[in-house]
C-alpha cells in the first residue's frame, strides 16, 4: 500500500490548514487505496485569528503541530522527525497557514522564505523522484522548493500569480475542478479554495490532484 505524507500548517483557514481541503485530501487518499501520515512543524503560529470575526487575537498564541493534531485526530508526527524514505508521495493542503506558518509568503511576498523542515522534507521527496501535490495558496512555495522552471497554479488571480512568478516558476491559469501537472518535476497543483465557492467545488480538483499524485507514486 502506498503511503502519503501530508504536511499540515495548523487548523483553520485563516491561520492554519484549510479544514475542508485537509479532510478531503485524507478522504481521497484512502479512497484511492493508499494510507497517509499527517505531520507538521513544531513551531508557533504567526498569529491566532478569531474565525468568527476575522480579527487577530494578539493575546493568544498557538502551536502549529498541536493545532494540526486536531485535524489528524491526534495521529500526527513532528515534521522535523519525519523520514522522507518512508513515504511514496507528499501532499500539502492550503489555507493561510501554508503562507503564514510553512512559509512567510503572506507577509513578505516575493521575498518569501520557507520553513527549513518543509524544505528538507519536500526536496528529499523530489530528489527521490516522488510526486508532490500542493493546493490553494501552498503552491506559492513551489519556486523555492523545486526551482525556477516548475509549472504551478494558484487559480487565476493575476496579482498573486505574478508575485509567485517573480520568485521563479511558471504559473498556469486553472479552473477550480482541474489540476496542473509538471510531469518532469512530478509536481501537481490545484486552486481549491483559491477559487472554490463550495466544498463540492473544492472536492472536484482535490480528488483529481490526489488521483494524479497516487498514479505518479
Amino acid at each position: 500500500m502506498k503511503k502519503v505524507a501530508v504536511i499540515l500548517s495548523g487548523c483553520g483557514v485563516y491561520d492554519g490548514s484549510e479544514i475542508y481541503e485537509s479532510v478531503l485530501t485524507l478522504l481521497a487518499i484512502e479512497e484511492g487505496g493508499a494510507s497517509y501520515q499527517c505531520m507538521a512543524p513544531d513551531i508557533d503560529q504567526l498569529h491566532v485569528i478569531n474565525h468568527r470575526t476575522g480579527e487577530v487575537m494578539p493575546e493568544r498564541s498557538r502551536n502549529v503541530l498541536t493545532e494540526a493534531a486536531r485535524l489528524a485526530r491526534g495521529e500526527i508526527i513532528d515534521l522535523a522527525e519525519a523520514d522522507p524514505a518512508a513515504y511514496d508521495a507528499l501532499i500539502i493542503p492550503g489555507g493561510f497557514g501554508a503562507a503564514k506558518n510553512l512559509c512567510d509568503f503572506a507577509i513578505t511576498g516575493e521575498n518569501c522564505e520557507v520553513n527549513p523542515d518543509v524544505v528538507r522534507f519536500t526536496q528529499a521527496m523530489n530528489k527521490a523522484g516522488k510526486p508532490v501535490g500542493l493546493m490553494c495558496i501552498a503552491p506559492a512555495m513551489t519556486p523555492i522548493l523545486f526551482g525556477e522552471k516548475v509549472s504551478f497554479t494558484i487559480g487565476n488571480d493575476p496579482e498573486t500569480a505574478s508575485t509567485i512568478e517573480a520568485m521563479g516558476g511558471s504559473h498556469q491559469n486553472c479552473c477550480v475542478d482541474e489540476i496542473i501537472t509538471d510531469t518532469e518535476m512530478k509536481v501537481v497543483t490545484t486552486p481549491a479554495y483559491m477559487l472554490a465557492g463550495s466544498i463540492t467545488e473544492a472536492a472536484s480538483g482535490i480528488r483529481k490532484l490526489v488521483t494524479q499524485v497516487l498514479e505518479m507514486a
